[in-house]
C-alpha cells in the first residue's frame, strides 16, 4: 500500500516512515500541510498519517479540504491533545480514527490496518460537481442521470476538472496529469476539451465547463 505521512516532528516522522517501511509499505513523507495537498491532488494514496499541528495548514485544515474536494482517503490523524474536544474536532473534519501521542509503532500500524478494512467495505468512489456524478471504480460519468459517452483520457481530463472544481487549473498541470512525460502536441488538450464539452455541456441548458483565457479550465457547480 502506498501511504503518505505528514509530520513535522523530524524524529518522529523518520520513525513511523522506517516502521511502515518494514511493513512493505511505500511511503512519502513530508513537513507542511500545504505541500501534503498539493502531493495529494497529484498522487494516489491508500492512506494518510497526519500530524495535527503542523506549520501553516494545520492537520485540520487538511482534512477539511480533502473532504471538500469529495477525496475520500482515510486518515489516521495524530496529535498530542487529547481532550475530547480536540478528538472530537478531528473527527468533525472527516478523520477516521485519531491516535494520541506518544504512541507504540505497532498500535498504529493495528489502527491503519483497521481503518483501510473500514474504508474498503464502506467506501463509495464517486465524485460530484452540480449534477455531474463520476464513479471512480466503474469509470462511469452521468449528467443528470444521463450516461456520458466518455474515453478513457476525457475520463480522467473530467475527474481532474471535479477534484479541483470550482479552481481553475492550469494547462500545464492537465499536461502532466494526463500525459506526464509524453504530452501530446498542443492541440491534443483542445481536442480532449472539445470531446468533453460535447457530452458534458452541449446535451444541455447550462454549461459547467469553462474556459479560463490564460490560465486554463474549469467545472463550476453554479454561476461561479
Amino acid at each position: 500500500m502506498r501511504i503518505l505521512v505528514v509530520e513535522d516532528n523530524p524524529d518522529i516522522l523518520v520513525n513511523i516512515v522506517d516502521y511502515l517501511t518494514l511493513k512493505h509499505c511505500v511511503v512519502d513523507a513530508l513537513y507542511n500541510g500545504a505541500a501534503a495537498l498539493n502531493q495529494i491532488r497529484q498522487q494516489e494514496y491508500d492512506l494518510l498519517v497526519l500530524d495535527l499541528s503542523l506549520p501553516g495548514m494545520d492537520g485540520l485544515a487538511l482534512c477539511r479540504q480533502l473532504r471538500a474536494e469529495q477525496n475520500p482517503l482515510p486518515v489516521v490523524m495524530l496529535t498530542a491533545r487529547d481532550t475530547l474536544n480536540d478528538k472530537l474536532g478531528g473527527f468533525e473534519v472527516g478523520a477516521d480514527d485519531y491516535l494520541v501521542k506518544p504512541f507504540a509503532l505497532p498500535e498504529l500500524w493495528s489502527r491503519i490496518q483497521a481503518v483501510l478494512k473500514r474504508s474498503q467495505k464502506q467506501q463509495v468512489r464517486r465524485m460530484q460537481v452540480a449534477d455531474v456524478t463520476l464513479d471512480l471504480d466503474s469509470r462511469q460519468a452521468s449528467r443528470g442521470g444521463h450516461l456520458l459517452s466518455l474515453n478513457p483520457k476525457c475520463l480522467k481530463l473530467l475527474e481532474i476538472l471535479m477534484r479541483y472544481s470550482p479552481n481553475v487549473v492550469s494547462r500545464e498541470s492537465l499536461f502532466d496529469q494526463l500525459w506526464a512525460d509524453d504530452p501530446p502536441d498542443s492541440d491534443g488538450l483542445k481536442s480532449h476539451i472539445y470531446l468533453l464539452r460535447s457530452q458534458l455541456d452541449k446535451p444541455f441548458d447550462r454549461a459547467l465547463l469553462q474556459t479560463v483565457h490564460g490560465q486554463g479550465y474549469r467545472l463550476v457547480a453554479g454561476d461561479d
